[in-house]
């Protein structure tokens, strides 16, 4: 298991100094950050003496370099539009996101997992029929047309839940900002929530359902139906037990996935949230922000990912010794 560890902890690493390279070398094609700084007042000599005194004329090599050493203890650079440290101003806003995918994450798994399971039990009812179909249609429908829709019949039209903002919040913790435990805060979570989690509930529904029906079609399930035991305990213990296994490994990758999704879904609720911070950032060329948000986003991914496998080896042995021998 060690070794395991060891491998996956080598292979994250990897994958963020990729991403770290790869935001950094996108500051060039934002525009100007200058403009952000010093306005259009300031004379092109100025501007020039500026670019020089910031290193931004210096060779990438020797522009990365500074960043990757700065970055390792933990410094971003600081935002050119709030004028402090980026990596302090998207920490903020993170509450915000995380209980948004939390909130969408709970919705996935109450409804997936039963809905998907009574599907491939009964995969000839019409409420299977009508699952997969609505699946289909829900694959289909962009996120941020679910969210307008959901704004027009909740909140406009029938008045039930508010359409922006995040609501009624209290600090906890000695400075960590939470709706969760208001009930304005939760009301305001709904809507955001549930269209986050159309993009992922049906593909979740259907990779369990047909998941489950390829386990019930193996030998041990047809062995334990034999020995008489009872359905309940087939299809609840071991199918579903067995079905799980791939489902872990894809929810990790889609949970962290969905950190990216937020951004179209805090656009459209006004969610303060990262996503949202990060249109903000693109719209005034602060690129400090830009890179921090990118670096944050692809941390949570792949400390997401790194801690699914490390749960999916723990869960089946073989995977871990495979890599291992690998």
């Amino acid at each position: 298991m060690l070794a395991f560890f060891v491998h996956r902890l080598g292979q994250a690493l990897v994958v963020m100094f990729v991403i770290s390279l790869l935001s950094f070398s996108i500051q060039d094609n934002l525009g100007d950050p200058l403009r952000e700084l010093v306005g259009q007042s300031v004379s092109e000599a100025e501007r020039q003496q500026l670019r020089e005194a910031m290193g931004l004329n210096d060779p990438f090599v020797n522009q990365y370099g500074r960043f990757l050493k700065k970055a390792l203890q933990g410094d971003l650079g600081d935002s050119y539009f709030f004028k402090r440290p980026a990596l302090g101003v998207i920490l903020e806003k993170l509450p915000a996101t995380l209980e948004l995918v939390l909130g969408a994450t709970l919705i996935i798994l109450l409804l997936s997992v039963p809905v998907g399971v009574y599907c491939a039990i009964n995969p000839r009812s019409w409420f299977s029929k009508l699952m997969m179909g609505v699946s289909i249609v829900g694959i289909s429908i962009p996120v941020f047309l679910t969210a307008i829709m959901l704004i027009y019949l909740f909140s406009i039209h029938l008045g039930w839940l508010p359409s922006f903002g995040r609501g009624e919040t209290l600090l906890i913790w000695g400075g960590y900002e939470t709706g969760l435990l208001t009930a304005d805060g939760l009301r305001h979570l709904l809507l955001p929530s549930i269209a986050l989690s159309s993009i992922m509930l049906p593909l979740f529904i259907r990779l369990i359902r047909s998941e489950m029906m390829e386990v019930l079609e193996q030998e041990y399930i047809r062995f334990a139906w034999a020995r008489g035991l009872k359905r309940q305990r087939i299809w609840f213990l071991h199918a579903l037990k067995n079905t799980l296994l791939p489902v872990i490994t894809v929810g990790g990758v889609q949970i962290g996935t969905m950190i990216a999704y937020t951004i179209l879904t805090e656009r459209v609720f006004q969610w303060p949230g990262m996503g949202f911070l990060f249109l903000e950032a693109v719209n005034r060329v602060d690129t400090p922000l830009i890179i921090a948000y990118l670096i944050v986003v692809g941390l949570i991914f792949v400390v997401t990912n790194t801690l699914v496998d490390l749960i999916y080896g723990l869960v089946n042995p073989t995977v871990r010794l495979t890599r291992g021998n690998a």
